[in-house]
């Protein structure tokens, strides 16, 4: 095999989380993509027209002819990309290696439950909205679809009374009001349900739920970072009040960090702080 065309399901992984995460591309045949359940975090079907050259993580069922075809045009037409070891299944028993299928397999994919009934295909952007003036809640949540279930994602803003309605009226996902189907649940707040609804499993987007959990329902004890994404939130609000989209914008990256620092305290190497003058 080219190894240097492959990478492995933890290198992707590493690489999720941010604004200049690479472009992950399902290249699955048409009757592999329909009846699959899951897809990869954030994959889509086909690169957008204004993709700034990113890099390509390419993936297929198992990782043979067609994401390593994909991936070798991809770099003869001058990009950066690699094919996903092993596929989405990671591997192919009969096929593959034991072992090989056996190590693969070991390593966690970050995946998502296909959610066609809210619609997040991978094949259009998704569309969500709800209530203006956010401040926690509605900064995280478009946050996690944006990095993770859907790159090219629409997000409005409206009066609370006009959510819904205008919800059906855009054909887009209602979230963060009773109502909705992205909600509070209990003392769980939106973002966990958006983490449940797509069944993401990520240690370090776990501890981030927990963070925003607290500063979004006055619980601050449930995590010592809670406080401060309380006092950064509300301090943005102020720089962009009536500007919801301004807000937004400033807003993701104060969750890339926090999640950047989630995934280091996961890994146990995050640096610290303690400088004391003699």
């Amino acid at each position: 095999m080219d190894d240097d065309l492959f990478i492995s399901r933890t290198a992707l992984a590493a690489r999720l989380g941010h604004a200049g995460a690479p472009w992950i591309l399902d290249v699955r045949r048409p009757e592999r993509f329909d009846a699959s359940t899951h897809r990869v975090a954030g994959a889509l079907r086909t690169l957008p027209a204004d993709d700034a050259g990113r890099d390509v993580i390419v993936y297929c069922v198992h990782g043979h002819e067609v994401s390593q075809r994909a991936a070798r045009e991809l770099r003869a037409a001058g990009r950066r990309a690699w094919a996903l070891e092993g596929g989405i299944d990671g591997g192919e028993p009969g096929v593959d290696d034991s072992a090989f299928i056996g190590r693969v397999r070991a390593e966690p994919l970050p995946v998502l439950r296909q959610r066609r009934d809210l619609g997040v295909s991978g094949e259009a952007p998704s569309r969500w909205i709800t209530r203006e003036r956010p401040r926690i809640d509605r900064i995280a949540c478009p946050w996690l679809v944006r990095r993770f279930i859907d790159p090219l994602a629409e997000f409005h803003f409206a009066p609370t009374a006009e959510v819904l309605a205008r919800a059906q009226a855009l054909g887009a996902v209602a979230f963060d009001i009773p109502g909705a189907p992205i909600t509070h649940v209990g003392e769980r707040c939106s973002f966990d349900a958006l983490i449940d609804a797509f069944g993401l499993q990520l240690p370090a987007l776990d501890r981030l739920a927990t963070i925003v959990r607290g500063a979004d329902t006055d619980r601050l004890d449930l995590d010592p970072v809670s406080a401060g994404l309380l006092a950064v939130s509300l301090g943005l609000a102020r720089l962009h009040e009536g500007d919801d989209h301004a807000l937004l914008a400033a807003g993701l990256p104060v969750y890339d960090a926090l999640y950047a620092w989630c995934a280091a305290e996961q890994r146990r190497d995050n640096e610290t702080h303690t400088w004391r003058p003699a």
